[in-house]
């Protein structure tokens, strides 16, 4: 069953990326997120390559690997991918379908595009990432 826009909107506002947007704001990134259904063992991200895209995990579950060890386990709700959204730096893990899984997707070329669009977003994305790389430890 595909989603309507209000529950890709409530999926969205649980991004902390997202999290000072407003409703009508995170309608606009929901046009954008395509939904995916994906078999077990699709790898979605790959350590090492080039980031474009990011997801939020709707159903099932994935583990994430680093240099080949398994590093987290994540179900619905989950988020992952989301620096490629503003830059093309490689992947810092692997992210595996371990189940069957439903994912929304946003590309870094149709969100930069929003954020041309939608300059009220940009801001709030920024502070937010600011946000999270000042909490980061080094």
């Amino acid at each position: 069953m595909k989603l309507r826009r209000d529950a890709k909107v409530d999926l969205l506002r649980a991004v902390p990326l997202f999290a000072e947007c407003t409703t009508k704001e995170l309608g606009q990134i929901a046009t954008i997120a395509d939904e995916l259904y994906l078999p077990e063992g699709t790898t979605l991200i790959e350590q090492g390559k080039k980031g474009r895209e990011f997801f939020v995990l709707i159903d099932g579950t994935v583990d994430i690997t680093r240099d080949g060890r398994e590093v987290a386990n994540m179900g619905g709700g989950s988020f992952f991918g989301e620096i490629a959204l503003l830059t093309e730096a490689p992947r810092t893990a692997t992210v595996t379908a371990t189940t069957p899984t439903r994912v929304l997707v946003i590309t870094g070329q149709a969100f930069q595009r929003l954020l041309t669009e939608t300059t009220t977003i940009q801001p709030k994305v920024l502070a937010a990432l600011a946000e999270r790389a000042a909490a980061t430890p080094s």
